[in-house]
C-alpha cells in the first residue's frame, strides 16, 4: 500500500536537498514531519510539502483506510539533478566565469508498515486431456 509524490525543477542544488532527505529516509511519517518542521534549511520546507503531498496521494488511493491504522513510513526518497541554468559572471581582463544554477527532482515513496490484506485469487480449472 504505497503512494508516490514527485516534485521537479526545485531551484536548489541536489547536494543541499540530499542532506535533508538523508535525515528522514526510513522514518515514520509523523516523525519525519516533526524533523522537517524544525530544520532551519530552506530545503526542509520543500521536502515537507512533498511528504504531505505523498500522504494526500495515499489518502486518495486508499479511501477506506485510516492513516492511524496504516502506520505510514518513508520507503524511498531520492533526489536527482535537474536542469542547470548556465550564466556568465564578469571576470578580470574581459573574461567570463561560468555560474551553474542547479535544480533538482525529488521522488518520495511512502508505504504502510501494516501488510496489505492478501487477495485470494482462484485459478481457472483446466482439464487434463493427456
Amino acid at each position: 500500500m504505497e503512494a508516490i509524490a514527485k516534485l521537479k525543477n526545485v531551484p536548489s542544488s541536489p547536494r543541499k536537498m540530499r542532506l535533508i532527505a538523508d535525515l528522514v529516509r526510513g522514518q515514520r511519517v509523523s516523525r519525519a514531519l516533526g524533523i522537517l518542521r524544525f530544520q532551519p534549511q530552506a530545503a526542509a520546507v520543500v521536502l515537507q510539502k512533498v511528504l504531505l503531498s505523498a500522504v494526500a496521494n495515499w489518502q486518495q488511493k486508499y479511501e477506506g483506510e485510516r492513516i492511524e491504522d496504516a502506520d505510514l513510513y518513508i520507503k524511498t526518497i531520492f533526489v536527482d539533478g535537474g536542469t542547470m541554468l548556465k550564466r556568465l559572471r564578469p571576470a578580470p581582463q574581459g573574461r567570463g566565469h561560468r555560474i551553474r544554477k542547479r535544480s533538482n527532482h525529488i521522488t518520495l515513496v511512502i508505504d504502510s508498515a501494516v501488510p496489505a490484506q492478501p487477495t485470494i485469487e482462484t485459478a481457472p480449472e483446466t482439464s487434463e486431456n493427456a
